[in-house]
């Protein structure tokens, strides 16, 4: 009896443990499984500008927030030479340049993420020109972009052309998510919609164009240049309209051919604008020959004459010529029609005015927001100062920079107060600024945003305490021994309760 008592013991000893054993292995799993994030994600945009092309790389976490990424820059790169569009008589030598930043870009971005990195490249108002003037070139452009970016290791989405419009309100994306007005994170580190926050209207000024985009007072009201856009989940109705052949360099390039056109001699003009002894000589080509200054090309064009440009530095006299860049004859003095014929609702709240205008006003030595009155006067200093006076006073030096700062400075006094209706009263809500934290101003993260809303995000990976093969293993044995000592169980049921019959039967027979 004995004999049977203790394999029985041990037997239910082993069913309770695999029992106890398999139990706590699955609470373990399920309770201690750690929900990583599938790690980081990257993108590249290239802002192909009609003077320059800058490389973003940007990143984020690969689970995302109502659809759209929370997405920072980690590298900037300008690439050397001018702008793609100046590529048009020779694609091919396209390539060459972006070389440089390319292979910075590989280092910054682990290697096992190349091939899932995508690559975008949108080319702004220099391109927009160079399709209506020649659109063959422009499309020949745009392959040799395509060709050098299928050999690299990214996954290459495109080269496209944006239009004026999504140049501005992707500037309006980007201004107001760096702001923090999409998006903050509450007492629990989790990302919330900022309560009543307002956004931030984006004044972006480039080399060919220039935008506003914000949102108007009364939203109701139609303005047919009004983009709906959604972004984490919420709607915003932006007003943005962009100024083709109002950005910097091509609004310098009309009044270079206006000054010519009023001068009495072809081969040597004053140029008001530019500091006083300042002289150059420019080929007709350089600022006749753009799509821009068309009606303003003389008779007799020849695109390789040069003309010598003098500088007066005389302030008055540049604002007035100036004034002749815009038309503001075509709104018929409609209140809600500055200039060139389009509508725009009444300015409203805070603006932030990057690009162009940012640099500009760091070169009048002044930054952040200031009144109408000390912009007007630091503007009238500048220009009245000589050439060999500016190369001691600006900072950073370049000469092309340097001799137009006094253009652009009343440039863009002349469309915030006279083309876009800034006074006195609101100028002040304007902030001119380059970056937010480290991440520049631009089009490019807007852009990136949006894209980010077609990415799909990514389950998270779940990492269990056990690897699956040996949590699967270890249920196997644990239920085969329990299967096992519930059978030897039951077998030394039946075979104790069949002694007890036997013996019975045996006390029966016995003889007297």
């Amino acid at each position: 009896r004995m004999l049977t008592r203790t394999p029985s013991v041990v037997a239910q000893v082993f069913l309770l443990l695999s029992i106890v054993l398999l139990i706590a292995v699955a609470v373990i799993q399920i309770n201690q499984q750690q929900i990583l994030s599938p790690g980081l994600k990257y993108g590249i945009v290239l802002d192909a500008g009609s003077s320059r092309t800058t490389v973003y790389v940007y990143e984020w976490p690969a689970e995302k927030e109502n659809d759209t990424g929370v997405v920072s820059q980690t590298f900037k790169c300008n690439v050397k030479g001018p702008g793609v569009s100046s590529y048009e008589s020779n694609p091919g030598a396209l390539a060459k340049p972006f070389d440089d930043c390319l292979n910075k870009v590989k280092e910054r971005i682990p290697v096992h993420l190349h091939k899932s990195t995508s690559v975008y490249l949108g080319a702004t108002a220099g391109m927009r020109l160079l399709r209506l003037q020649n659109e063959t070139a422009a499309n020949e452009v745009l392959a040799s972009i395509q060709n050098y970016f299928r050999a690299q290791p990214f996954e290459f989405r495109g080269a496209q052309i944006i239009t004026g419009p999504e140049e501005g309100v992707y500037g309006w994306i980007t201004a107001n998510y760096l702001m923090g007005n999409f998006l903050e994170r509450n007492l629990w580190r989790t990302w919330v919609r900022p309560y009543r926050k307002e956004t931030m209207g984006a004044l972006d000024l480039g080399g060919a164009s220039t935008q506003i985009s914000f949102i108007p007072e009364d939203s109701q009201e139609n303005f047919n240049s009004t983009l709906q856009v959604k972004l984490y989940g919420y709607n915003y109705d932006v007003y943005t309209h962009s100024f083709q052949c109002y950005g910097r360099d091509e609004a310098e390039k009309r009044l270079l051919a206006l000054l010519l056109q009023n001068s009495n001699t072809s081969s040597n003009v004053d140029n008001p604008c530019y500091p006083q002894n300042y002289n150059t000589a420019l080929t007709m080509k350089y600022f006749s020959g753009s799509l821009c200054t068309q009606s303003l090309r003389p008779a007799n064009y020849y695109p390789n004459q040069l003309v010598n440009f003098h500088g007066t530095g005389d302030p008055g006299l540049c604002q007035e010529m100036v004034s002749l860049l815009f038309n503001f004859t075509a709104c018929r003095d409609r209140e809600d029609c500055p200039f060139n014929g389009i509508r725009q609702p009444k300015v409203k709240g805070n603006f932030v005015a990057f690009s162009g205008f940012y640099y500009t006003i760091n070169a009048l030595n002044l930054s952040g927001h200031f009144s109408l009155a000390d912009f007007n006067s630091s503007m009238w200093f500048f220009c009245s100062q000589s050439w060999a006076q500016l190369q001691l006073m600006l900072p950073k030096f370049e000469e092309i920079y340097a001799r137009s700062y006094c253009f652009s400075a009343n440039f863009i006094y002349y469309l915030l107060v006279h083309g876009y209706n800034f006074d006195a009263e609101t100028w002040p809500q304007i902030h001119f600024q380059k970056e937010v934290g480290n991440s520049n101003i631009a089009w490019s993260l807007g852009y990136m945003l949006s894209l980010t809303n077609m990415i799909p995000a990514e389950s998270k990976l779940i990492q269990l305490p056990l690897k699956p093969s040996l949590f699967a293993g270890l249920l196997v044995f644990l239920t085969a021994t329990a299967l096992l000592c519930l059978l030897f169980l039951v077998y030394l049921c039946i075979v104790s309760h069949n002694r007890k019959n036997i013996s019975r039967v045996e006390h029966v027979f016995i003889p007297e």
